[in-house]
């Protein structure tokens, strides 16, 4: 089919848009057909319940697929007879024929293309929306879901909640349920797609809480240090079948932006700076998610991919993170663009690609691909790239918050940077324009619908080429064979003693645990680790640490402290394990003083230290507002002493800027500032540690276990250390395996480890492998590749 062309609006690339669907191949006819050799007999029925909602469960014979559907939703089956078999078929819209769209035979691609044809612009709408996240699944279905999924016609749902399939699968089956019945009214209908983003990190809070409710893997940064694409694969594999059990058809995941940029707070969940290594283990990635019990076909277990954030949202100004106003510009002093968008490129076959947030400028602060200073949602150029030159047909899905201002009334989570001045209506008619088909974090229909309106005046006008209808469609069409393709017309539905069954059984928690255990990497090792002691009996010393926290939009900053190692594992390990005396203030809360144990009887020394933190993905890194309104802007450092920006290699002029009222280009340079750090304790722990070894007169050694989401410069730390460990996204427990010798270490580092913040100063934000590695006492270069096992340097 001839591609249709948008033009005519100034803002408006000329994109080529194939009313066609690409991305992931659908399910043939072929592939849907049962099978004539097993098929014989016909259906069987059955309810199942979760104590909540009620459906029924239709077995297909052969390899004829399963089909539920609610007990109170007015579906019907429709028999159809298949070489001599008897299969049921599902009559979604209660018209007794069974059309197109409701055939599983049918490809994936037909059946969305069908469906899409017959549904209103207001239909469609709801499709476009993202919801906002979802976090309290033990509330069922609430009133406000209700009102989404009914009024705006929602259908994609951010679960943001654990994995606890007591309170989920509930509440996946009570929402699959209404749905169904809004079908009688409308005769369209369509599932509830529910999203995640990464929950399957070990040694991490939030959805990757410690638990035996689903298997834990180590973070995206730590699959590359096992520098075996196998790994990834097989995660994506397991993982994939652990979410469709949590009824999770998509993920938001995974993030391939090239870790460019050491400072950046998102370094831990890309594939490290090589663009190769990073490309071959995105399309492991998606394999594993897309295919099914192994294979690389569409079924059951099959999850949509969503690679992010295209075209690479690593490079931003100093590490700066574009959540926030801090980080909105990404720079690009190296004209570095392809290698970051060559990582994308490697699965094109994702079901979906997920924009990034920050406007991109040349090395002169230029607009890096054209004459729009905005976000890539909005900027036609880098828009281009996807839609036309690498020829993209999947969905595309703004991130959460594109389409709302920062400076708009009400405003939360506001990232439309250099839209701020645009309407609602004419931001969705800009991002439709550029070829984007959802809208991450809206849960309202209205100002699409405004949009939609004011798109089909300017086609009128002459403006664009394309109607709102066929333009709506095209964006329908695409979104719904994501639903098409990963079953969920046939069987959206859970049974809980399946996903029981799926959820943390002893395979994937096994292969996830040998994956940490294959990522942690040995950067130093005199003697020490491996060397056949039996710790069983032994005593380890493991000091404790605070962090104070920064404040961000999702509340003040949060004081922790605690021992730097989890002392209840240790003691699985380790005959006695002793840690440090703590004084507090008055508060109870706050730490006064540590105070090191007698090590008369101490055999080891395990220091644990988080990456040095100036801040994460929702804190303004980097920037403070004073009281007079104006910024502060502030070094983010890979340190965990003093550091401020004075060196010759610190810019005095930003690259990036907003443009002032008075034309002249804002200068956010942070020279001559200091860092703010919130965990320089870890430090202090390190040093109280080596001082008691120091002052005990014994030879102690001393292992650091860095738990590392940034490179970090060991300068200060590394002089004292007997042994060093480095994990991404592990468990203490792997940690203290690799320690004890029970696992030789095989993990190399997936990013440079830096010599000093100079050097750090000196590279550019989107150029890989462009630091001054550190060097070791024993003459090793923590560069990208390096790590140790018992015999030296892995080759």
């Amino acid at each position: 089919m001839r591609p249709t062309q948008i033009k005519g609006v100034a803002a408006f690339a000329g994109l080529g848009i194939a009313i066609t669907l690409a991305g992931c191949t659908g399910s043939t006819s072929d592939d849907a057909s049962p099978s004539a050799e097993a098929a014989t007999g016909s259906y069987t029925t059955s309810e199942v319940t979760d104590g909540t909602t009620t459906f029924v469960k239709v077995d297909n014979p052969g390899d004829g697929p399963d089909l539920t559907y609610g007990v109170d939703s007015g579906v019907t089956l429709i028999d159809e007879e298949i070489d001599g078999a008897t299969y049921a078929f599902k009559d979604m819209n209660g018209n007794g024929t069974l059309d197109t769209w409701e055939d599983w035979r049918v490809d994936s691609t037909d059946r969305a293309a069908d469906l899409a044809s017959q549904m209103t612009i207001e239909q469609i709408a709801g499709l476009m929306l993202f919801s906002s996240h979802e976090r309290s699944p033990a509330d069922g279905l609430t009133d406000a879901q209700k009102e989404y999924l009914e009024g705006s016609n929602l259908r994609a749902v951010l679960n943001a909640a654990g994995s606890d399939a007591a309170t989920t699968v509930p509440w996946v089956n009570e929402m699959q349920a209404f749905v169904e019945t809004l079908a009688a009214d409308s005769g369209i209908f369509v599932p509830v797609n529910f999203a995640s983003d990464p929950r399957s990190t070990a040694g991490s809070g939030g959805y990757n809480a410690d638990g035996a409710d689903i298997s834990r893997w180590p973070s995206n940064l730590g699959l590359a240090a096992t520098f075996n694409a196998s790994f990834t694969q097989q995660f994506g594999e397991m993982a994939s079948a652990e979410y469709r059990a949590l009824g999770i058809s998509t993920a938001l995941s995974p993030q391939v932006d090239l870790a460019t940029e050491p400072r950046w707070s998102r370094v831990g969940g890309t594939f490290g700076e090589d663009s190769a290594q990073a490309a071959e283990l995105t399309a492991a990635y998606i394999d594993g998610f897309q295919g099914s019990e192994g294979t690389d076909e569409w079924g059951t277990e099959s999850v949509n991919g969503m690679i992010k954030h295209f075209a690479g949202d690593g490079p931003g100004e100093g590490g700066r993170e574009a959540h926030t106003e801090s980080g909105k510009y990404g720079v690009y002093p190296g004209d570095n663009l392809d290698e970051h968008v060559s990582v994308f490129s490697a699965a094109l076959d994702s079901a979906a690609v997920m924009t990034a947030y920050s406007i991109a400028l040349d090395a002169d602060g230029e607009p890096l691909t054209g004459a729009e200073r905005m976000g890539t949602a909005y900027d036609s150029g880098r828009m281009e790239i996807l839609r036309g030159d690498l020829s993209y047909e999947g969905v595309v899905v703004t991130d959460w918050g594109v389409m709302t201002g920062i400076t708009d009334e009400g405003a939360f989570i506001g990232t439309a940077w250099g839209a701020e001045d645009l309407t609602p209506a004419e931001r969705y008619v800009q991002v439709l324009a550029n070829g984007t088909d959802m809208f991450g974090g809206v849960n309202d229909a209205t100002y699409i619908l405004e949009g939609a309106e004011l798109w089909q005046e300017k086609f009128e006008a002459g403006e664009l080429d394309m109607d709102a209808d066929t333009r709506f469609q095209l964006s329908g069409a695409r979104i719904l064979n994501m639903s098409f393709q990963t079953g969920l017309y046939e069987s959206a539905f859970l049974d809980p003693e399946e996903s029981a069954a799926v959820l943390a059984s002893d395979d994937k928690v096994e292969a996830g645990y040998n994956a940490q255990l294959a990522s942690i990497v040995m950067l130093k090792n005199s003697g020490v680790i491996g060397d056949g002691t039996d710790w069983s009996d032994k005593t380890v010393y493991i000091p404790q640490s605070y962090d104070i926290g920064i404040g961000g939009l999702f509340g003040p900053a949060a004081y922790t402290e605690g021992p730097t190692m989890d002392l209840d594992v240790a003691a699985q390990y380790f005959g006695t394990v002793v840690t440090d005396e703590v004084e507090y203030e008055e508060d109870g809360t706050t730490v006064k003083s540590y105070t090191a144990p007698d090590l008369s009887d101490v055999d080891l020394v395990l220091v644990g230290m988080d990456s040095p933190n100036s801040g994460g993905t929702f804190t303004n890194a980097g920037m403070t507002t004073n009281e007079d309104g104006t910024k502060t802007w502030t070094p983010i450092t890979l340190q965990y002493g003093e550091y401020v920006a004075d060196g010759d290699n610190v810019r005095k002029v930003s690259i990036s800027g907003d443009i002032l009222e008075d034309g002249t280009v804002e200068n956010r340079s942070y020279f001559g500032n200091t860092a703010y750090i919130t965990n320089a304790a870890d430090l202090d722990a390190f040093e109280r540690a080596a001082k008691a070894v120091k002052d005990s007169g014994k030879d102690i050694p001393v292992v650091t276990a860095l738990k590392a989401v940034n490179p970090t410069i060991p300068a200060e730390f590394e002089g004292k250390s007997d042994a060093i460990l480095v994990s991404f996204g592990t468990s203490d427990q792997a940690l203290y395996d690799i320690v004890t010798g029970a696992f030789e270490p095989s993990g190399r580092l997936p990013i440079q480890f830096p010599a000093d913040m100079d050097t750090v100063e000196a590279q550019f934000e989107d150029v890989a492998k462009d630091m001054t590695p550190y060097t070791d006492a024993d003459g090793n270069a923590y560069d990208y590749g390096f790590g140790l096992n018992y015999s030296g340097v892995i080759s």
